[in-house]
């Protein structure tokens, strides 16, 4: 399990109990009617087919993913949200970015800062540990999509950096600014990916133990509960064995 988490994955770790998923709902809802303000057709709209393929992925009704997009296009929802990031270590000093969505910067600032303080961390400076990342365009295929060979070829095609294929999935890497010609050029050739999005990637990671793994899950989940926390990134990895131990 890689150190980050985006609107996929946010309502898997521990289940999809009700109240995580309204949560998740709250958060993909808020992103919609945002990115639907930019332009209300996901043919032209990345960060809205990215929206939309993480409300598909949370089961969200299509009525009240519909509502969302209508309502940010129409321009019904006035509400001023700002993106912001906050950057910090976690317990073990493990490097974190958080990017939130908020129309109340005191408020997002005072949950972070809370987050991060009750659970062995401490909030830093922006750019403070920014540099230990990257910022990628990330298109995710499952595996049955096509085999490894032929998305690696449409892949670099169509401008990617890189493409990892594993068991799990095909995992598709684009310089930010390559990102959009890529997913549309994939998309016309493989269908709809799995996710997709721009996202910040660490250039190293630390294996953790148990222990360090509760920690800074427990401080990734505080950070979740939020509203206006849209994804968490940090530079951790954990092995199989350690995740089935936590999963006991």
């Amino acid at each position: 399990m890689a150190g980050h988490s985006q609107f996929k994955n946010i309502m898997h770790r521990k289940g999809a109990q009700d109240a995580k998923k309204a949560k998740v709902f709250t958060k993909i809802i808020r992103e919609l009617t945002v990115a639907a303000r930019a332009n209300p057709d996901p043919i032209g709209n990345p960060r809205l087919r990215a929206a939309i393929l993480a409300a598909r992925e949370s089961n969200m009704p299509k009525d009240t993913m519909d509502r969302a997009i209508k309502r940010g296009a129409g321009g019904e929802d006035q509400t001023n949200y700002e993106e912001v990031r906050y950057e910090g270590y976690g317990p073990g000093g493990v490097a974190v970015i958080v990017e939130a969505l908020t129309d109340n910067r005191n408020r997002t600032a005072t949950d972070v800062r809370t987050a991060f303080s009750k659970n062995g961390g401490s909030l830093g400076e922006t750019n403070s540990v920014s540099f230990m990342f990257e910022r990628i365009g990330n298109v995710v295929y499952p595996v049955a999509a096509a085999s490894a060979d032929a998305m690696f070829e449409a892949a670099l095609e169509a401008g990617a950096r890189d493409v990892e294929s594993t068991d799990e999935g095909h995992n598709i890497v684009s310089e930010p600014d390559d990102y959009a010609g890529v997913l549309s050029t994939l998309e016309k050739k493989f269908g709809a990916p799995k996710s997709t999005g721009i996202i910040w990637r660490a250039q190293t990671t630390a294996p953790l133990d148990k222990d360090g793994a509760e920690s800074i899950l427990k401080m990734i989940d505080a950070l979740e509960e939020s509203d206006d926390v849209r994804a968490v990134y940090a530079n951790f990895e954990v092995s199989d064995e350690v995740m089935s131990q936590l999963s006991a």
